[in-house]
Order: C-alpha cells, then sequence, then structure tokens
C-alpha cells in the first residue's frame, strides 16, 4: 500500500519590535571618517617605501584588514610600484610582513582616534533604555578591538556583544559576524535586528544575514573627511560629497540611508512600523 506525502506551505512574519541593532565601529560609532585604519595603512606603506593615497586605502574598506592589505597589494598601480622598488610582485611573504608591522601601528592609531562620533551616546543610551540590545562588530582584529572597546566604555558604550573578524571563519560581505552578534544576545530573529554600518561592504554583510541594514553616508568612508574637515566645508561642497554617498549606500541595497548614527531613531520607528505591518526586510 502506497502513501502520498503531503505538501505544506507554511507562512511565518516577525511583527515584534526591533530587538537588537548591530553596528560597525569606525565610521560608524567611533572615529568620525574612520581616519584610524587610513592612517594606519598610509603609514604602513610609506615605512614599506611604496606610498598610498587615503582614497586607495579606503578602496577595500571594511573587510579584514588582512585582506584589506592584500587587497591594496593586488591593485594595479600599487603593485608595479611594489615590483619596481623590490624587484618583485608582492606575496604571500609580503602580505604576511606587512599585517604583522599593521597591527601595533593600527592599534595606536586607534587611540588617537577615538571619539564617539556626535549624538552617537544619546542614541546608544535611548536605545538600550528602549529595550534595544546594542552589539558591534568590525573588521579590526582581536588585538585591535580589545584597544578599542575600553576607549568605548570610557565614554559611556559598551556594546553587548562585540565581535572581530578573528571570532568567525569569514569576514565581510559574509554575515557571520553578525549572525554570532545575534546569537550572543539571543536574539530571536533575523527580521529583529538592524545592521547599521558606514561602509558597502557592512550593508552587504546585514543584507545577506537577512537584516534590515542602515547606512551612514557622513560619518564614515563615503564621505572620508574627518569631523573639523567636513565641518569646514561650504553647504554646496557638503551637499555634492552627500548625494554621491547617499547613491552608493544605497546601490549596495541599504533599506535606509541617513548621514550619521544621531538620525538613526527616525529608521527605527519606520522599521517598527513596517513589521507593524508585516513587511520584512
Amino acid at each position: 500500500m502506497s502513501t502520498r506525502h503531503q505538501s505544506w506551505c507554511y507562512q511565518r512574519r516577525y511583527s515584534g519590535p526591533v530587538e537588537a541593532v548591530i553596528m560597525d565601529m569606525a565610521g560608524t560609532v567611533v572615529d568620525f571618517g574612520s581616519m584610524a585604519p587610513v592612517k594606519a595603512l598610509c603609514r604602513l606603506f610609506a615605512d614599506a617605501g611604496v606610498a598610498i593615497t587615503a582614497d586607495e586605502a579606503r578602496i577595500p574598506m571594511g573587510t579584514h584588514k588582512r585582506e584589506h592589505i592584500h587587497a591594496l597589494l593586488q591593485m594595479s598601480r600599487i603593485e608595479q610600484e611594489w615590483e619596481k622598488r623590490f624587484g618583485h610582485k608582492p606575496n604571500e611573504q609580503t602580505l604576511d610582513e606587512l599585517y604583522s608591522q599593521f597591527i601595533p601601528l593600527q592599534i595606536e592609531v586607534i587611540g588617537q582616534c577615538g571619539d564617539l562620533i556626535p549624538g552617537a551616546r544619546k542614541v546608544l543610551d535611548d536605545l538600550k533604555e528602549s529595550g534595544v540590545k546594542l552589539a558591534g562588530n568590525t573588521g579590526y582584529n582581536r588585538e585591535m578591538l580589545d584597544a578599542l572597546l575600553p576607549i568605548l566604555k570610557g565614554q559611556g558604550y559598551t556594546p553587548e556583544s562585540a565581535v572581530c573578524v578573528d571570532d568567525v571563519s569569514h569576514g565581510r560581505p559574509l554575515p557571520e559576524m553578525c549572525l554570532k552578534n545575534m546569537l550572543d544576545l539571543r536574539v530571536s530573529c533575523v527580521q529583529a535586528c538592524v545592521k547599521v554600518d558606514d561602509s558597502c561592504v557592512g550593508i552587504e554583510e546585514g543584507l545577506n544575514a537577512g537584516m534590515w541594514t542602515v547606512g551612514l553616508a557622513i560619518s564614515g568612508n563615503e564621505v572620508g573627511l574627518d569631523l573639523d574637515e567636513w565641518q569646514a566645508l561650504s553647504a554646496t561642497e557638503q551637499n555634492k560629497l552627500r548625494i554621491k554617498a547617499y547613491e552608493r549606500l544605497y546601490k549596495s541595497g541599504a533599506h535606509y540611508v541617513v548621514d550619521t548614527i544621531a538620525d538613526l531613531p527616525e529608521c527605527i520607528r519606520d522599521i517598527e512600523q513596517r513589521l507593524t505591518r508585516g513587511e520584512q526586510p
């Protein structure tokens, strides 16, 4: 006697509040302009005898810092300059040596670029008071993150989960760091999480995790100016840079794009309204 297998279609939707906000570090919560990685990378390559520009240093931003250096070494101009100076193209030994030299440089510069982004403290305090769990992840390694966390704590911010690339098998744009944050926080589902980031690869990470995403256009990598440099610009100059940054982050797939973390609450409110209506990321 044959048995028939009945097919079922089951649709489950989350319609509750935002439970967790997972944020990048540099350029998102701390270090306006995401200057620390750029300064350390430019100094690293200058010390090696092959200078790079800040714009070049920013291209792979958001990735594991070893992968970041590897990507720079593969850029045509830098690869050619390296070969011209040393008589060979960069190789695995080159990468190992540069990354080893980079770690103490980055830790030093992190201490010089440790101010919270204006408005961050109030937003973080308000989110925590409302019951939202706060987490951070970063392309920094564990040594770098451990140098940054006490600086953040001194300014009143301690993420409940702090994940770095050393904690997972693969960094951005794969979603492993976001998902580890979520598991650390014991959040019920990805639809209840919001990933906030200033880099396109960080937005891709959040999307790959199935989360809502908010891109920050002004405070991080897309504009790439520190606070003084940004404030010194005319309104016209600021708007030109703002338009380009918004366009790039929206093209990466961000559900929302705002200037800085200070503008995050309006996004959270809208996301919660959409969840109530049954919408999903």
